[in-house]
Parts: structure tokens; C-alpha cells; sequence
């Protein structure tokens, strides 16, 4: 084991000498403050050569996904130190005293925890093939450790919250209600929800606004409990869940869009291909409304005004263990992309706290099931998400992370739109006959999986 007088050392030159936390070493040595209230464990020595070897917050991933690191107290108080602690850059001076420090052996790679993904290159990215990977790696984790994070809304989304103690139930029905509003949803109508997940959007529409609705995944397991429960809600003839790519919809006519926490999977160079796909299937004066997470734009001026690419970071935890491919768009270049394609943009709302406040609810829910979730993933994909939803909370509340609703309209040749001259949408949405939950039954053995 390394002594403690060389940790302190590695610790302070990988974060800094003035942590507000614990750290206990694998000899039960204590360094930092002894008085903090959250502590890190380092159960081996694998903790450091993870740090070393990928410092800054993929290292740190791998060593809590991996166990080699256990989080003592709470999580919330080790995801907001994210910024106090650098992405150290091992300079080769930097990497030869660590090799003083520790011994060159020490240096080896540690094992990579199996639950970290590689697709493919970072040079060919979103082809139908891929988007399906990447989606399956994600959302095919299975349907029974899903319903205990998410809760009986089965919602994976940024909820509405009308007042902050709000059940996030009731706050997933605000906002499927907020989006058919703004939608102008009323009985008759078709709706196409662009990567619809277990359905919920669908059977609230369907439900309490009359429509006609058809929803698409990439995901089996999404689709099975989707299908499952339009069954159980009796709505087989008006709703339909399709396993589609939005890329082979084509020839079909519907009067409102909805994409909800699914653009983050639809890259760069596919914005064009994506709003001018949906307009097509829009008729005269139908509208989309687009739900997405996004980022703050870059800081000076871009070169010829092009949109920058957003990858989550390649090197970075969310891309390798959460959502392999994703991309980020500043909501500019997203409202820019809409009325390139044809949209006339006529709203745009920030939900950024709603969102920082869901993410809360989901950790708090794997919480309190934490041995029922590593009984159906396993402790090391339930760390993953643990970790990677608090994190992600923080970076809302922080501003580090946006999320937006953008309404955009086909408006018709002669500038007709259907928009109301006021809108109204966001006054009362509490509406105490909608309730998006069923019955608390065990879920099926075959239904084994966003909207």
C-alpha cells in the first residue's frame, strides 16, 4: 500500500491542498479534514492509478464505478467540487514524479470497469446504426430499474414544477399538459412524439386532448412497455408505438410534433436533415415543439459564423459511461437551424431549474431502492447513474447545463399561423383529473427496458 505521506502528496498535486473533505486511505489514515461531514474512501490503490491515469472526472468515475473509491455522506457535497478541482494535465515533469512517488509499476492502467462503452471512432458518428448502439446502451438497461428511478410516471425528462414541493409525479404531468398546450391539441388531431420512450406523452395526449397519436423509439424494451401500457389504458385504437428512426418516417401527414429529451442524440451535421424531415410531415400551420438540453454558447466570436460541434466530451465520464455520441446545441444555433428549414419560431422557454430539481427526485429514488437497483444492473452500472445524475443536477443548477422548449410553427404560405394572438399556456396546469400513473404492479419479466 502507498503511505500516507506519499497519497497526501499525489492528492495534492492531482486536486489541490484545500479540499472541505475526507479522504481515508486504505489503512484507514485520514487526510484532509478530519471534521468533514463527506469524505472519500479509497479502498486501494487502484483509486490513484485511475486518478493518474485519467485525472479529472473520467478518473474519478472509473474509480467510483469500479468501487476502488466509495463516496462517505452525501453525494450532492462531492458533485459541487467539481469546479475547485482541475483537469490536471500530466506534463512529462509531472508524470516523473509520480513515478518517484508511487514507483513506475504503479503507473500501469487499472482494469476499466466493464460498464464503460466504445461504439465506435469519434470520426463516424450518428449513422442509423450507431444512433441505434448508442440508444440501446442507454435506455436498454431494463424497464424494472427504470420504473424505480423514474417513478409510476415512467417519464425520463425535465419535469414542470409549478411550486417546488411538487410530487415529481404530478411535475411529469405539468409538463406533458404544458406541451400539448403550446402543441394546440384538441380531439381529432394526429400527433407524431419523436422518440416517445415508455409512452407518456402519447397516452396524455391521447387521454385528455382526443387525439390520435403515434409514438417512435429505437428502443425494444422502450416499445414493449410503451405498448403495454397503451393496452392496460385501453387506447390500442387511437395510440401507436412503432420501433422507427425519425429518418424513415416519410409520406404520412400530422398536425403537431413533439421531441421531447431526444435531440441530444441528433448530431451536428444531422440538424438540417432532422427539422427538415419533421417539417415535411407537418401539415400547413402544424407546429413542433422541441424539448432539449443544451449548453452555454462559447465565449467570442465564431469563424464564419458557423455552429460549433458540442460533443460531450470524449474523454469525459458522460460520454463513456451515459450517453456515448450525445451533442449538446446552444439554443441559437438550434432556433437558427428551425428557421433555416422553414419553421417560423414563435416560442422559447428555459427550464433550467426544473431540470437541476428532477435530476433530485431521480437520485433520491435510486437511493432509497439502492440494494432492489443493484439487484437488477449490478453496483457498478447503479454507481454510474448515481453518480452521473447528481453530477448532472449540479451542472443545472449551476447554469453549467440549459434546457429549453422551442415552439416552431409551418406557417402557411400566406403567413397564417393558428398561434393565438396571446398565449395562455402556463396558467394552472395542475389539472387534478390527469394522472399519468398505474397501478403498482410487479413488472413483467419480458418488459426488461425517454420521453
Amino acid at each position: 500500500m502507498t503511505s500516507t505521506d506519499t497519497l497526501r502528496e499525489i492528492i495534492t498535486l492531482l486536486a489541490g491542498d484545500d479540499l472541505p473533505l475526507r479522504i481515508t486511505t486504505p489503512d484507514d489514515d485520514v487526510l484532509g479534514d478530519p471534521d468533514a461531514s463527506t469524505g472519500l474512501r479509497l479502498n486501494n490503490d487502484d483509486a490513484l492509478r485511475h486518478l493518474v491515469r485519467a485525472p479529472g472526472e473520467l478518473g474519478f468515475g472509473r474509480a467510483y464505478v469500479s468501487g476502488a473509491i466509495d463516496i462517505e455522506g452525501s453525494i450532492w457535497d462531492i458533485v459541487t467540487l467539481k469546479d475547485r478541482v482541475p483537469d490536471v494535465k500530466l506534463q512529462p515533469l509531472v508524470v516523473a514524479r509520480l513515478a518517484r512517488l508511487l514507483g513506475r509499476e504503479a503507473l500501469d492502467a487499472p482494469p476499466i470497469p466493464p460498464e464503460e462503452v466504445h461504439i465506435g471512432p469519434g470520426w463516424r458518428t450518428h449513422t442509423k446504426r450507431r444512433d441505434a448502439a448508442a440508444i440501446s446502451h442507454h435506455y436498454d438497461v431494463g424497464n424494472d430499474f427504470y420504473r424505480l428511478v423514474l417513478g409510476p410516471s415512467w417519464t425520463y425528462s425535465c419535469a414542470v414544477f409549478e411550486h417546488d414541493d411538487d410530487s415529481l409525479e404530478q411535475a411529469q404531468t405539468n409538463k406533458y399538459e404544458l406541451i400539448s398546450r403550446k402543441l394546440g391539441l384538441s380531439p381529432g388531431m394526429r400527433l407524431l412524439d419523436v422518440g416517445c420512450g415508455w409512452g407518456g406523452m402519447v397516452l396524455h395526449a391521447a387521454r385528455h386532448h382526443g387525439v390520435d397519436a403515434v409514438g417512435i423509439t429505437i428502443s425494444n424494451e422502450q416499445a414493449a412497455k410503451a405498448r403495454q401500457r397503451v393496452e392496460a389504458a385501453g387506447l390500442a385504437d387511437r395510440v401507436e408505438i412503432r420501433i422507427q428512426d425519425y429518418r424513415d418516417l416519410g409520406g404520412e401527414q400530422f398536425d403537431a410534433i413533439s421531441s421531447i429529451g431526444m435531440f441530444e442524440h441528433v448530431g451536428l451535421e444531422q440538424l438540417g436533415t432532422y427539422f427538415e424531415v419533421l417539417r415535411g410531415l407537418l401539415v400547413p400551420e402544424g407546429r413542433l415543439l422541441n424539448h432539449q438540453i443544451g449548453r452555454r454558447p462559447a465565449q467570442g466570436l465564431r469563424r464564419r459564423g458557423r455552429p460549433e460541434r458540442a460533443h460531450v466530451h470524449r474523454r469525459g465520464f458522460m460520454h463513456r459511461y451515459v450517453f456515448p455520441d450525445g451533442e449538446l446545441h446552444e439554443v441559437g444555433d438550434l432556433i437558427g437551424a428551425m428557421q433555416r428549414t422553414g419553421y417560423e419560431v414563435r416560442h422559447m422557454e428555459s427550464l433550467r431549474e426544473h431540470y437541476a430539481l428532477t435530476l433530485h427526485h431521480w437520485v433520491d429514488n435510486l437511493e432509497v431502492n439502492w440494494d432492489r437497483a443493484v439487484e437488477l444492473v449490478g453496483e457498478g452500472r447503479a454507481r454510474v447513474w448515481h453518480l452521473y445524475m447528481a453530477a448532472s443536477s449540479a451542472m443545472f443548477a449551476a447554469g453549467d447545463l440549459q434546457i429549453h422548449q422551442v415552439l416552431g410553427v409551418k406557417t402557411a404560405a400566406d403567413g397564417t399561423s393558428s398561434m393565438p394572438l396571446r398565449t395562455q399556456w402556463n396558467r394552472d396546469l395542475a389539472v387534478s383529473t390527469i394522472d399519468l400513473r398505474e397501478p403498482d404492479v410487479e413488472p413483467s419479466a419480458s418488459s426488461q427496458v425517454s420521453s
